[in-house]
């Protein structure tokens, strides 16, 4: 789907990453080219508010595994934790793909711009290397969600404009919420972030991102931890020798989906970057495909207008 498939499917060799764990310069995450030309890493780690935040797990997922794509919203509140982990980690600031997200209370031209500086501040940063609008609703009575979506978003090509942001993005936008997006405004978002997992695979929105050149993004790979007892998925982990969420991480990039699975423990920060070493057949990736029944485990924008 992306230029990244050509690393994952073509003749180059994956790195052994269960081999070379002591060494987080063995491998390299392979890297999706964005609409504007930037490079964002195809796997991260997310954080959220559900199920925990392990300051700890995230600066060993940075510092120790090599891991550069660190995804957060203002709503998770951990902005200031991660200005620690960013610091502690040795990581120079160029090397990492830092994401954040703007809330719908700050939908708005002027309050947007606000929220943006107060971010960077909190995470300690000059720049994001992407900034989002959280959620297609708004959240100011009295004004229409296209509305509010429009102006935040105007905000948000200025900040693009101006070398604040590297590249813009939406999150949990359906297809009518980029058409309507794609009309009042002048920039594509570079990246539509939504729930994907094997149970969720909105197909219709995959092939709209692909034809306009919109990134796709999941989170919730492991449906909140369901996908991991599923019959399948566990006689795919054994057949490749690895772990259900290995092959949950492996199918979603695999489908050219950029991929940010969270945990609040390091073995399984490990594990969820183990993910380079093999390759799904054509045969299981199709197997876990029509494992979708349209379930959400998280939140469902679809009646949004």
């Amino acid at each position: 789907m992306w230029s990244v498939m050509e690393y994952l499917t073509g003749d180059h060799s994956a790195p052994a990453f269960k081999d070379t764990m002591s060494s987080t310069d063995d491998w390299t995450c392979p890297k999706v080219k964005l609409s504007n030309g930037v490079k964002m890493p195809i796997l991260g780690i997310g954080t959220s508010q559900i199920g925990g935040f392990s300051q700890d797990t995230v600066l060993y997922a940075v510092r120790d595994c090599g891991l550069r794509l660190v995804d957060t919203s203002k709503y998770n509140g951990f902005e200031v934790q991660l200005s620690e982990v960013f610091r502690e980690s040795g990581v120079p600031r160029s090397d990492l793909w830092v994401t954040n997200k703007l809330w719908p209370e700050d939908y708005g031209y002027e309050s947007a711009k606000m929220a943006f500086q107060k971010s960077c501040t909190q995470m300690g940063v000059e720049y994001l290397d992407i900034y989002m609008l959280h959620w297609p609703g708004g959240m100011q009575p009295g004004r229409s969600n296209r509305e509010l979506r429009a102006e935040a978003w105007r905000a948000l090509e200025e900040l693009h404009q101006e070398g604040l942001c590297r590249s813009i993005g939406v999150s949990n936008f359906m297809i009518h919420h980029l058409e309507q997006l794609k009309q009042d405004c002048t920039v594509v978002p570079h990246v539509n972030q939504v729930e994907y997992h094997p149970f969720q695979q909105p197909r219709d929105l995959m092939e709209y991102c692909r034809r306009e050149g919109i990134a796709f993004q999941g989170y919730c790979p492991l449906a909140k931890g369901q996908a991991l007892s599923d019959p399948t998925i566990i006689q795919l982990a054994q057949k490749y020798g690895c772990t259900p969420a290995e092959i949950c991480i492996r199918w979603s990039i695999q489908n050219g989906a950029i991929t940010i699975p969270k945990s609040t423990k390091r073995e399984r920060v490990v594990e969820n970057y183990q993910v380079f070493g093999f390759q799904l057949t054509e045969e299981d990736v199709e197997t876990i495909n029509k494992l979708h029944d349209g379930r959400h485990v998280s939140w469902d924008p679809t009646n949004v207008e």
